[in-house]
């Protein structure tokens, strides 16, 4: 589904039970700079080293012009009761190919707390309903046992090892069909609303 009035591009937000996911802006370079630089948050992702600020700002940067010209993306997820940006979670396309996939990360003080897993199944949902996607897939280094427990917690299967993103990867995959038959967490963890709003 795209949002959009006349030209103009709407941003689709959504609120669990914790988070609120929203856009990200160029005011949350410092919060999202902080997360991004710590080593242990950043060490199975991309290079596996802390970004700096100018990574950070660029990067941030794409991910607002991604959602402008896809109508998906990476969402800022806020921690409803503090208030406060605690990381990000998404769709995007993988690696040199046309699949999309799901990816997060999250500030080292709230792992462990179901919060990614809470994340991530919004952001599922999101695909398969509003987009009608036909699959979404996940990679992660072999290693990066957290994250993979969440792709299995979400319903995904690991399907292959492959190389994307410079590096070899294991790589899961959930279909719609596999959406539709209903793994639990969909219905046990409720996305309470799905919102359009301007950035």
């Amino acid at each position: 589904m795209i949002y959009r009035i006349g030209s103009e591009f709407i941003m689709p937000e959504i609120e669990t039970s914790r988070l609120h996911l929203r856009q990200f802006s160029m005011a949350d370079l410092d919060d999202l700079f902080a997360i991004r630089s710590d080593p242990e948050v950043m060490r199975f992702i991309g290079a596996g080293q802390p970004h700096s600020l100018d990574q950070v700002r660029d990067a941030l940067e794409h991910v607002i012009l991604v959602w402008k010209k896809h109508s998906f993306g990476r969402w800022a997820i806020v921690h409803k009761a503090d208030k406060k940006l605690i990381g990000w979670c998404g769709l995007a396309f993988l690696d040199q190919t046309q699949e999309i996939e799901i990816g997060y990360g999250i500030a080292k003080e709230y792992w462990g707390g179901g919060l990614t897993t809470e994340a991530a199944v919004a952001t599922i949902r999101y695909g398969f309903e509003e987009l009608k996607l036909d699959r979404i897939v996940a990679v992660a280094m072999p290693e990066n046992i957290a994250s993979r427990r969440i792709m299995e917690k979400i319903g995904m299967r690991f399907e292959k090892t492959g190389h994307w993103y410079e590096a070899d990867l294991v790589y899961y995959v959930i279909l719609r069909d596999e959406y539709e038959r209903g793994a639990g967490v969909y219905d046990a963890i409720n996305m309470l609303t799905l919102n359009t709003r301007h950035p």
